[in-house]
């Protein structure tokens, strides 16, 4: 089995898709727009243009998402994509990169787990964590 996250937007999907594609070092393997499909019917004309649906991968784990049409669309909450990341430098870009206009609920620091977390919502209105776990040492 495997789990995915799917987020939606409210018509920046192909923007946040290419936007995450340069700041996680991802590809983007799919990105549909309604035009051209069976589903171009059901949606308004200045909608035809918006993702229906888009693939992200970063190594072996896959982000997808998709524009909602507006009377459809509500800000995502309750949850956060979650990021762990090697190093406390990587952490660092990382996080700065996806916190760049958008809001940070939890600046990235050192904690007692970890030695980057931090908690922002992106431009896009996505809530993320980012960690970096401190090196576990093995005992002799």
């Amino acid at each position: 089995m495997q789990i995915s996250t799917y987020l939606h937007f409210n018509g920046q999907c192909e923007e946040a898709f290419k936007f995450y594609e340069s700041c996680l070092g991802g590809k983007i393997e799919a990105m549909l727009p309604h035009a051209g499909t069976p589903a171009e019917q059901h949606v308004p004309p200045e909608w035809r243009n918006k993702i229906m649906h888009a693939r992200l991968v970063v190594g072996s784990e896959a982000l997808m998402g998709s524009d909602v049409p507006p009377d459809h669309y509500k800000q995502p909450t309750g949850f956060s994509v979650t990021l762990q990341i090697k190093t406390p430098a990587e952490a660092e870009r990382i996080f700065q990169a996806l916190a760049e206009s958008g809001a940070v609920k939890m600046p990235i620091q050192e904690t007692f787990w970890a030695d980057r977390f931090g908690m922002l919502v992106d431009r896009y209105g996505i809530p993320w964590m980012v960690n970096c776990d401190k090196a576990v040492e093995k005992a002799a």
